[in-house]
């Protein structure tokens, strides 16, 4: 069996990889050099922890790619800014974090553009169809270099080497010219995710290809064409193209590129300072495996949590911003701020538009919080002093009012959003403010009623918390550019969620110990909240547990522990906690059925885990 391409049709030169062996059965070849083929004095290198070490062994890496993943990359952020060094294996594993690249395009004299598959050795995405040479600048000294792009041509030369057998003596900075970059992320399963500020690099130059069986398995040289076959009629049995890749030859690089590799001047007139940002391109890789809640949360949280600290953070007043910043340093599950995102992802196309759309949609909810505590007379939120006991009543206020401010300027600033897009986005957001609005005023006013009906308690919480989901699920699918039946679907599974979301917030304020609420226990019966548990107790005929249930409820400050204790009791006994768990599964499985509506995706994963959120907390 020849190493090489031989389906397509593609190939007029090809190399075999190993002499005397086949693809499907060949044992990994260290090749001795140090530090996995480079014969470089500043390789910068990180300790590999045990966990780390035993994670690679598991997987079956040898120890050339064990030696990779334990090298000191750059890790960046997103406008490409170096932050520090990364290992490679934290870079990639789990939520990943992004990170600084390289794309090298080499073309022959014949205008034919070299293709790699990487090698079944490869710890991430092996097998895969990619360009010439990918990988990532070392955080040293020769590869930081940002003038002319110095930095990632020397890292380009280097991995050429190793990956290719590519002498450098036959190479020079000067035959690689810096085209754009892009952003962009894919997940290959549960465990390896690329994230990365990938800049692009054309060159036209005649060489000698030796490749690194540890590193590539098979080489193909194309024409415009071929790929563009390639690009159309993708086989899996004949190797899955790289989404990085796919990416630069199907969105970016055009049919002038190949026009004009080798011409310096007019490369120099295609290249563009811009970063392209390609969102998350999981779905191009056929077979990519999705990642759970908490990893696919955790990949842009950071991102979205940085927004919304800049945009607070821009107050000229250091008082203001200290309050409205207060319970974003207190933490949260930014649930609401990733959710357009993550549903996004499971239904069309991601950009970075999507989070700062969920920046400024969590500014909002907390902008909600610090009036609700103040409204609820509630003293602590999230382990932490409420804003207007940590600052003052006026403060508070005050505070909350400028979130609500700054939330809507920062809509309007959205990547990513064409003008005629900017006012129904406004409009939506301010319609859910409303209802929010509308939600807390019923909610106050059912603490002085006690015929609330369970009809009129489910329209005030999905004023109060399911529009919130709604809205996020809503407007990611329609950023997505997902098509109306499935904004709608997301719409429903929004609002199912919200609503099981908030009854078991309810649940969670009975069964659940001051330590895990951050507040006391039974805050709510004290401040004499008409949840749904109340409401069907108060609809049971008169008892000893209702009665003792009405001695603590509202009472405030004078409902001692021990009362609170006997009316959560109560509760129980009359089956309300019961009846409400009850209501709770029932909108669960309606979310779960919305999403059976949708075409999966390996997104589709953390939205499930999402739907079972709130019920595994006390299952």
């Amino acid at each position: 069996m020849n190493c090489v391409l031989s389906h397509w049709e593609l190939i007029t030169q090809s190399q075999q990889i190993v002499e005397n062996s086949s693809c499907s059965d060949r044992e990994s070849t260290d090749t001795g050099v140090h530090m996995a083929g480079y014969d470089i004095s500043d390789v910068p290198t990180v300790e590999l922890s045990d966990s780390e070490q035993g994670l690679l062994a598991e997987i079956g890496a040898d120890s050339v790619q064990s030696q990779l993943m334990a090298e000191s990359i750059i890790q960046v952020t997103e406008k490409d800014e170096v932050i520090g060094p990364v290992s490679k294996i934290s870079a990639h594993r789990d939520a990943g974090a992004l990170h600084r690249a390289f794309s090298v395009l080499l073309f022959d004299a014949e205008n034919r553009l070299l293709l790699q598959r990487r090698a079944d050795d490869k710890v991430t995405f092996p097998g895969v169809w990619a360009n010439s040479c990918c990988s990532h600048p070392l955080h040293s000294e020769s590869e930081l270099i940002e003038e002319d792009n110095l930095g990632v041509k020397n890292a380009a030369i280097r991995k050429m080497e190793q990956e290719l057998g590519i002498s450098p003596d036959s190479l020079s900075t000067d035959d690689f010219h810096f085209m754009t970059k892009m952003r962009y992320s894919a997940r290959m399963n549960e465990t390896w995710i690329e994230r990365e500020v990938d800049h692009i690099l054309v060159a036209k130059v005649d060489v000698e290809l030796k490749p690194n069986p540890n590193e590539v398995s098979e080489v193909a040289w194309v024409t415009f064409d071929e790929l563009e076959e390639m690009l159309i009629e993708e086989n899996p049995q004949n190797g899955s193209i790289a989404p990085w890749f796919r990416c630069i030859a199907a969105l970016i690089m055009t049919k002038e590129w190949w026009d004009a590799a080798g011409n310096s001047s007019a490369l120099a007139e295609l290249a563009d300072d811009e970063i392209h940002d390609m969102g998350d391109v999981t779905h191009m890789l056929p077979g990519a495996e999705g990642a759970g809640l908490n990893v696919s949360v955790l990949e842009v949280k950071p991102l979205v949590e940085e927004r919304i600290m800049n945009s607070l953070m821009a107050s000229r007043h250091e008082r203001l911003a200290a309050a409205m910043t207060h319970l974003i340093h207190g933490g949260g599950k930014r649930l609401r701020a990733t959710l357009p995102w993550l549903v996004g992802k499971a239904v069309g196309d991601t950009h970075s538009g999507m989070l700062d759309v969920g920046a400024a949609i969590e500014t909002v909810h907390n902008f909600t919080l610090v009036h609700d505590d103040i409204m609820d007379d509630d003293d602590v939120r999230r382990g932490r002093n409420a804003v207007h006991i940590e600052f003052d009543l006026p403060t508070a206020i005050n505070a909350g009012d400028a979130m609500l401010a700054i939330a809507f300027e920062s809509l309007v600033q959205a990547e990513g959003l064409e003008d005629k897009d900017v006012a129904p986005l406004v409009n939506r957001i301010a319609w859910m403010v409303r209802r929010v609005s509308e939600g807390q005023q019923m909610d106050i006013e059912f603490e002085d009623e006690l015929a609330v009906s369970e009809e009129d308690y489910i329209e005030m919480i999905e004023g109060k918390t399911a529009v919130m989901f709604l809205t996020c699920a809503e407007i990611g699918a329609r950023m997505a550019g997902a098509d109306q039946d499935i904004i709608d679907c997301m719409a429903d599974w929004g609002l199912a969620v919200g609503l099981c979301f908030q009854l078991m917030d309810d649940l969670i304020d009975v069964l659940s110990d001051s330590d895990v609420l951050g507040k006391p226990a039974g805050s709510d019966i004290a401040q004499g909240k008409r949840t749904l548990m109340v409401i069907h107790a108060l609809s049971q005929p008169d008892s000893d547990d209702k009665t003792t249930l009405l001695a603590a409820l509202g009472k405030g400050e004078d409902a001692d522990p021990e009362s609170i204790q006997n009316a959560l009791i109560a509760l129980g006994n009359l089956g309300s906690i019961d009846y409400a768990r009850k209501r709770a599964v029932e909108y669960h499985a309606k979310a779960h059925a919305c999403l059976d509506r949708i075409p999966q995706s390996p997104a589709m994963r953390a939205l499930r885990e999402l739907t079972d959120f709130q019920l595994k907390r006390i299952s």
